[in-house]
């Protein structure tokens, strides 16, 4: 899957900056370097995952998770400065005037541009596929940056047919557009793997539905097992639970640890993305 990606970007970063050169597009150069930004991005996600998931080990006990989502923080990173180097671009050619200068763009970039859209949508799809089967926030973060080259080839493609149509400024104003596109995708991959990384807890529905798995499991074995704590976080694209169950206090100690350890092995089996669960028994109160 990545070689593909890597394969198809190489192809359409040389295309697109061919297409600019010879056809006199600002845009269309500032599309092939966002492309050629992708090639990059493929090879960090393909890196992170990787490395992610390696076993755990001696100097690692909790697993190598984590490092995905560095690899999630680098592509963000990598993002927001092609976005912000193609904006300066622009906005100093805006200011200076110097777009008047250049010939109008010709229809190779157009043909470029077309090609663009259809092929990195059609990454789009194919590597968000893969995200979901490996449920790896690093390929989904490259498979979004795929669907940011397709729109802005969109715009790259607006911006040609204005300046060969009498509006020059057009094609810097694609850029820009470009740029803040760029933006947009870098602090959203961003924020999601800072949040993956700080140990943020899981939502209020995934929490709820914990608790109503415990109900559940009280009702079908006939034993009160009440909830005195609840915490979850995110470790990586994994989550670690800790619980605090409450159990009769007369309760012999070895019936006690087999209902948390038959609470603990359901959990496990109903969420795939569980890796760890800690259960502690209280006495309740008589």
């Amino acid at each position: 899957m990545a070689l593909a990606g890597i394969l198809g970007n190489v192809f359409l970063a040389v295309f697109k900056l061919f297409a600019g050169i010879i056809g006199h597009s600002t845009a269309m150069l500032s599309d092939s370097v966002h492309t050629l930004s992708d090639i990059f991005a493929t090879v960090i996600a393909l890196i992170g995952v990787t490395i992610s998931k390696r076993q755990a080990d001696k100097e690692h006990p909790y697993g190598h998770e984590r490092l995905e989502c560095l690899a999630s923080l680098l592509l963000a990173f990598l993002l927001f400065a092609t976005g912000c180097g193609i904006g300066w671009n622009c906005i100093r050619a805006i200011a200076t005037g110097s777009y008047l200068d250049k010939e109008l763009p010709g229809m190779l970039p157009i043909v470029a541009a077309i090609v663009s859209i259809g092929v990195k949508e059609a990454m789009f799809w194919y590597t968000m596929h893969y995200a979901k089967q490996l449920r790896s926030s690093a390929f989904r973060a490259d498979a979004w940056h795929h669907r940011s080259d397709a729109l802005s080839s969109v715009g790259a493609l607006v911006g040609v047919i204005g300046a060969r149509n009498g509006y020059p400024i057009l094609d810097q104003v694609a850029g820009l557009i470009i740029c803040v596109m760029i933006l947009g995708v870098a602090i959203g991959i961003f924020k999601d793997a800072a949040e993956k990384m700080l140990d943020t807890a899981c939502d209020e529905t995934f929490e709820t539905s914990l608790r109503e798995l415990v109900y559940a499991f009280s009702e079908k074995s006939g034993i009160t097992v009440g909830i005195d704590d609840l915490k979850t976080r995110k470790f990586g694209e994994k989550i670690y639970v800790e619980m605090e169950i409450r159990l009769d206090g007369d309760m012999r100690l070895q019936e006690a640890h087999d209902i948390a350890e038959r609470l603990h092995d359901d959990i496990e089996q109903e969420y795939a993305d569980v890796k760890h669960v800690m259960i502690h028994v209280n006495p309740a109160e008589k």
